[in-house]
């Protein structure tokens, strides 16, 4: 009805009537909270929101990361495809990642996994690490690292050769962390336990800075379905001024001509786009592109916020759009 309001719609009805009922009806579906629904209403249009709850009900391809340190990607597949693996290549724009349709045995118990050969990993989370593009005999920070995914990517990239810093706040979460860098044979890396915020006065003068930063995950809620109903619009302005802190910390860690990527498994523009532009706002930056030539534009207008105009080089990635979790993305030259 709300595509064809003029022809359809019921005689006395108004539009919004028809949205608030939308809205009722969607939050009793699918189980979220009336301030999600909300928000996800400005977030989308009507119809996208829909096929945003939806793409939410249904689960993601299983995908691994070959860890070209001990493996390359085609030696890997044919050992996975002998112990029973139905697989194929990711896509045209990795040349490390595999999709998993089904498989005999347990992924993240072969004698591959556990040699360090693969990780389990989301596609998604592939595409910040290709954005920041490491080099060899580079310094380099991941400031939220934990438990490893990609920083295991950095350090193959870097070809185990420079100095990666893997830092995260919680030290419980280290200890996954080291497991990982071990398991996959990365040897150019120390690993920190530090409040990203306070993280120049550890070190500084970083050729680039990976931040994925804390968020609430209404990008990958797929994963974690409790977030319909727990998560709420006072968890997203909080994330979001802890996202803008460690942001600046991050481009203050970086020296004159290095890098900061800044990503979220989110899709609020409180997270994204805006923590961006308050960095742009603060500091001499500038945003580039992210080498990524799939997904959609970031935002440079939500409700009544305007932002730079080169924001329209971030990239969002959609669950119901890329069959991928939800994601942000943005590359920013010091």
């Amino acid at each position: 009805v709300l595509g064809n309001f003029t022809k359809q719609r019921e005689e006395g009805k108004t539009r919004q009537r028809y949205i608030n009922d939308l809205k009722e009806n969607l939050g009793l579906l699918y189980g979220y909270n009336e301030e999600l629904i909300e928000l996800f209403f400005q977030t989308f249009n009507p119809a996208e929101c829909v096929q945003f709850f939806q793409a939410n009900e249904e689960s993601r391809p299983v995908v691994i990361r070959t860890n070209t340190l001990k493996s390359k990607r085609r030696d890997l597949a044919q050992k996975l495809i002998s112990r029973g693996v139905n697989l194929d290549p990711l896509a045209d724009w990795s040349k490390v990642g595999l999709k998993i349709y089904e498989s005999k045995v347990p992924v993240g118990a072969t004698t591959e996994y556990l040699c360090g050969h693969y990780m389990l990993q989301s596609a998604s989370s592939f595409l910040p690490v290709m954005a920041l593009a490491p080099q060899m005999n580079e310094k380099i920070l991941d400031m939220a690292a934990s438990p490893g995914g990609k920083t295991t990517y950095i350090a193959q990239l870097m070809r185990n050769t420079g100095l990666l810093v893997a830092n995260d706040f919680k030290k419980d979460r280290c200890k996954s962390l080291q497991f990982n860098l071990q398991r996959m044979g990365v040897n150019n890396s120390i690993i920190t336990n530090y409040d990203g915020r306070k993280f120049t006065k550890v070190l500084k003068g970083f050729d680039r800075v990976l931040l994925d930063a804390p968020c609430t995950g209404l990008g990958i809620i797929s994963k974690d379905p409790s977030a319909k109903h727990q998560r709420q619009l006072i968890d997203v302005k909080k994330m979001s001024h802890l996202q803008k802190e460690l942001l600046l910390a991050a481009i203050d860690c970086t020296k004159k001509g290095g890098y900061v990527v800044y990503s979220t498994c989110s899709v609020t523009v409180d997270e994204n786009e805006w923590v961006v532009d308050y960095a742009l706002k603060k500091r001499y930056v500038k945003i580039v592109e992210c080498g990524i030539d799939f997904g959609e534009d970031g935002r440079t207008k939500y409700l009544d916020r305007r932002f730079h105009q080169t924001l329209k080089m971030t990239k969002r990635i959609f669950p119901h759009v890329h069959n991928m979790d939800g994601f942000y993305l943005s590359l920013i030259h010091i």
